[in-house]
């Protein structure tokens, strides 16, 4: 294995930044040089979101989607907005964009339908992320590698998490456990002898309370539990939202998450019946969103019960969504017997707390920039040609799709398998 110096780039659902990480690969060792978290501007973040919503609810394919105007000029705001980010740190740290091999590209996800769902809803698999890696390649200079999930699509695989073996690469300094990611969706993947044993989507986390602040106060997050802070927890609204999505939350592993069908417009609508329309200074508006946080929590535990024997010892947390202090408190709580149990859950949380194995909970040192890091791993491992050993996977694929600065024209808005795939010629 060439030593290489790579740049992740996570921009994830939760829209609050783009992040990135310049990651030094060097004989299977990893050493962060520089990371940059640069926040996205908030009418951004609004529009891609309604821009989600919109190819959700519409059921738009590819082949529609690149020839609308609106598309084409939210995705070049977010590319350039991707391109100013990796410039600027690259400035900021005077280093030649040449000494760079590749940058790791995820783009952002729009729509997701995996093989899980599609049986469930008797529809094709796809998954559509945009942004384009030529178009990335162009303004940086610098080789960009994308499109990690579509061949796994192709195959009739999740597509997602894929963050299970960088997280086995971790555990090689922070030992195994079980990798919780808490982002827009959260995931979780069980790692014994430095290998991934399983992995999958656990469900929605800051998706909902992220929605709901942008939407009555125009923030980005509820940073720090400002607003939860000063509401309760209403039962009845956490069964409500565990009954919305129970059929994804008691699915059986693999599964691969989206808020393509987190159902947070019913979810929205709903709060809005319940409470009355919903404002900033209102005790209901912090009641729902209190719940919401609790509900975050509540699922990642519920997710660890169904864990194969629970066999880890030890919880190694990351991403954004654990620097919620009354998420974290919430976690703990619900894991150590001090929290409410919604009654058709009470004997599984009880057993597990019997088993007394996750007294060790810890916020992983690489945590900040995992998913970044994710995928300048991915980047490396596409440039030596090696297959990404996921958990679900038999024979490991290479996964992603490398373009090169004045490579040719922009013909890469969308993955691969987004919507409607099976309907091009390969």
């Amino acid at each position: 294995m060439a030593k290489r110096r790579i740049i992740g780039i996570m921009t994830g659902n939760s829209m609050d930044a783009v992040d990135l990480v310049l990651t030094e690969f060097n004989a299977g060792n990893m050493h962060d040089i520089y990371a940059l978290s640069q926040p996205y501007p908030l009418e951004q973040k609004k529009e891609i979101n309604e821009l989600r919503d919109k190819v959700i609810a519409q059921k738009i394919c590819a082949d529609e989607l690149i020839k609308n105007e609106e598309f084409l000029r939210i995705h070049e705001r977010y590319v350039r907005g991707v391109a100013d980010a990796v410039k600027l740190m690259l400035q900021q740290h005077h280093i030649d964009p040449k000494s760079i091999d590749a940058i790791g590209f995820h783009g952002k996800t729009l729509d997701h339908n995996p093989p899980s769902r599609a049986r469930i809803t008797h529809t094709q698999a796809f998954t559509t992320q945009m942004g384009s890696a030529q178009r990335l390649a162009d303004l940086t200079g610098i080789p960009v590698i994308g499109d990690f999930r579509s061949a796994l699509i192709k195959k009739g695989y999740e597509g997602a998490p894929l963050a299970g073996p960088h997280n086995a690469h971790v555990a090689q300094i922070e030992g195994d456990g079980i990798y919780i990611n808490a982002g827009n969706t959260s995931n979780l993947a069980v790692i014994e002898n430095k290998k991934v044993s399983e992995s999958w989507d656990i469900g929605p986390f800051n998706e909902y309370t992220d929605n709901f602040v942008l939407k009555i106060c125009g923030e980005m997050m509820d940073k720090n539990g400002h607003y939860g802070a000063k509401g309760k927890l209403l039962p009845s609204w956490l069964q409500f939202l565990f009954d919305q999505g129970r059929a994804f939350y008691e699915m059986e592993p693999p599964k691969s998450g989206d808020p393509a069908f987190y159902r947070t417009a019913e979810i929205w609508q709903k709060a809005n019946e319940k409470f009355g329309v919903l404002h900033s200074k209102q005790q209901a508006f912090y009641d729902v969103i209190r719940t919401l946080e609790y509900f975050a929590a509540y699922l990642t535990v519920h997710a660890l019960s169904r864990v194969h024997k629970n066999q880890a010892t030890k919880l190694i947390l990351f991403g954004g969504g654990w620097k919620n202090p009354l998420v974290w408190q919430s976690f703990e709580n619900l894991l150590r017997s001090d929290g409410y149990v919604l009654p058709e859950h009470e004997s599984l949380f009880a057993e597990l707390r019997r088993q007394a194995v996750h007294d060790t909970i810890v916020y992983s040192e690489y945590g900040t920039y995992m998913e970044a890091r994710l995928f300048a791993e991915l980047a490396e491992f596409y440039l030596d040609k090696r297959g990404w050993p996921l958990a679900e996977v038999e024979n490991p694929l290479i996964l992603g799709r490398r373009k090169v600065p004045d490579g040719g024209p922009v013909d890469d808005y969308l993955s691969a398998a987004a919507r409607g795939w099976q309907k091009k010629k390969e």
